[in-house]
């Protein structure tokens, strides 16, 4: 897998947008297949490929879980976000 971001968060009008979230998404690498649906299905486009690793930017993940409800693998736990 080439090692180059597939989608990048970016900073919008009211800037870092994943402190609000009460659960965040996390992938476990080892039965990660790297099938991209994650990847897909994400509305912030915040799941990105990196040093051949699913990588989530939780700077800009809001906590939607779509990417752990959608995982066909179910390598993608769900953690409640520490205050």
């Amino acid at each position: 897998m080439p090692e180059c971001p597939l989608a990048i968060s970016d900073k919008g009008s009211i800037g870092a947008t994943g402190d609000w979230r009460t659960f965040r998404p996390v992938i476990d690498q080892e039965k990660c297949t790297k099938c991209m649906t994650c990847w897909a299905y994400c509305p912030e486009g915040v799941i990105y490929v990196e040093n051949d690793k699913m990588i989530i930017d939780y700077t800009y993940c809001k906590g939607c879980l779509i990417c752990f409800n959608e995982c066909p693998v179910n390598a993608i736990s769900r953690e409640r976000e520490k205050i």
